[in-house]
């Protein structure tokens, strides 16, 4: 629902004013609690969900290794030092960004379903699955189409991920040194 209501439509009468507004008109012309529909009307509101799960596992772990990777490098007695640990973050978010901005990009044309988008490559109805996503971003770009808007992507998560490392390893480092405080007084 949130991509819905960040997509830009031709027709301003065609956008949400508000999260009310865009789960009603998605009930209405989706439908949720049709009963010859039942379950599956529910299907808008999780439409790209694997897609969406698909791309969290691969972005979480080069994210962590990478951040990992980057600490060994530049602070190698793991010691505190914010700096390495924003350094490091900005670091480990720019890189899985960039390396899941296909999986990104196909998670964006399913929730979307743009009909000018899908009419160019001669698709009438509702996308669906993560193959099908595939091939269409490949019919609409080539390769260079999965990478679409992987520069803001990557600087939306440099400084997301640079700012939660930092402020993990500051309350690590407070904990540890309030728990090490508290063993050597007894």
């Amino acid at each position: 629902m949130v991509t819905r209501m960040q997509s830009l439509q031709p027709d301003p009468k065609a956008q949400y004013r508000s999260v009310f507004e865009a789960l009603r008109k998605i009930v209405q012309t989706e439908g949720i609690w049709r009963p010859l529909r039942g379950i599956n009307g529910l299907g808008a509101f999780y439409r790209s969900y694997t897609t969406q799960l698909t791309m969290n596992i691969p972005f979480q772990a080069i994210h962590f290794i990478t951040y990992e990777f980057m600490q060994e490098q530049i602070n190698p007695q793991r010691q505190y030092n914010p700096l390495t640990h924003i350094v490091s973050g900005a670091v480990a978010g720019a890189v899985a960004a960039a390396a899941t901005t296909p999986l990104d990009v196909c998670k964006t044309l399913l929730n979307t379903q743009e009909n000018m988008v899908l009419s160019s490559v001669n698709i009438s109805g509702h996308l669906s699955g993560m193959a099908n996503a595939f091939r269409t971003v490949y019919q609409l770009g080539g390769v260079a189409g999965y990478f679409k808007g992987v520069q803001a992507r990557v600087i939306y998560q440099m400084p997301s991920t640079a700012i939660a490392w930092s402020v993990y390893e500051f309350f690590k480092y407070v904990l540890t040194k309030h728990e090490l405080g508290k063993g050597s007084s007894y």
